[in-house]
């Protein structure tokens, strides 16, 4: 007969540790999983009411799958019929937000680019003051710029056009990027720039030949925040735009708000679905990059 010999003290106190650990990791993942379900759920019942019927609706229960899919909501959202209160859907509104977000993106990019490179690298008098006074630009609320924005907008006869909308978007997230940027290229080290400078390389060239090639976690970051400020953005949609240069989420207002008629909350979901789509795929796609990106610059040297 063999005999088994009793565990060492250290032995059994290490099992137990193994134990505790298990057990504490699966309780984690359940209190994650709860949470994860309970944030997820007004995107669930969006989803569902939005491939149900009226009557469905009416009948049924808020969280229950869809006894028969009907996309007839979406197709109502997006092209519109003039059915009950709803006559225009969010196409031209939706196309509207890309003519606007897609350039506006490109340019503050592209700009916060150049000026986070001349913060960070080309020491000039007044650099911190500059980038202070931006930096302040991006704590102002947007109620406050309304008016001035307003009044040269009209003085440059922009007023209620996409262009317009596109100079204010611009503008307003200049700060952001600058700010993105410069903290990102304080980080390269600046005798990769005297280097250049010794080769010869001028300021335009350091700029395209060293800096943006080294800059994509950044530009990931800036183009994500940029395009989800700017596509979600109402109240500059709604201050500086008329019929016809609208975006969607004035458009997505219009709509839920209506007040005449029957109440079609299967068309108000998938609208804002809708509306919500780009972002959403947006982050997606990228959102380890942006993740990755946020940390880049976090660290000097």
């Amino acid at each position: 007969m063999t005999d088994f010999a009793p565990m060492s003290p250290a032995a059994t106190q290490n099992r137990n540790s193994d134990v505790q650990k298990l057990a504490l990791r699966w309780l984690l993942f359940a209190m994650l999983g709860l949470f994860a379900l309970f944030y997820l759920m007004p995107l669930f019942v969006m989803v569902t009411t939005s491939l149900k019927s009226l009557e469905e609706i009416r009948t049924g229960s808020l969280i229950a799958f869809p006894r028969e899919l009907t996309f007839e909501a979406w197709r109502t959202a997006w092209s519109g019929a003039c059915t009950g209160i709803k006559c225009e859907g969010l196409q031209p509104y939706f196309w509207n937000s890309v003519l606007i977000a897609v350039p506006a993106v490109l340019l503050s990019t592209g700009l916060g680019a150049a000026n986070g490179y001349v913060i960070a690298q080309w020491n000039f008098r007044g650099a911190n003051l500059i980038f202070s006074l931006m930096l302040f630009g991006c704590f102002i609320p947007f109620q406050v710029v309304l008016l001035p924005m307003a009044m040269m907008l009209g003085k440059m006869g922009l007023a209620g056009t996409i262009p317009g909308l596109i100079l204010t978007h611009v503008i307003y997230g200049l700060g952001f990027t600058t700010l993105f940027f410069r903290n990102f290229y304080v980080t390269i080290p600046a005798d990769l720039v005297k280097a250049a400078k010794v080769d010869g390389a001028g300021f335009f060239r350091i700029f395209w030949s060293i800096f943006l090639p080294l800059s994509l976690p950044i530009i990931v970051v800036t183009v994500i925040w940029q395009f989800t400020q700017i596509w979600n953005d109402f109240l500059f949609g709604v201050s500086f735009s008329q019929a016809g240069t609208q975006p969607v989420t004035v458009a997505l207002n219009n709509i839920v708000n209506s007040t005449t008629g029957v109440k079609e909350y299967n068309v108000d979901m998938a609208a804002a679905i809708i509306a919500a789509l780009p972002t959403l795929l947006v982050y997606v796609v990228a959102g380890k990059y942006f993740i990755r990106g946020l940390t880049a610059g976090s660290v000097k040297g």
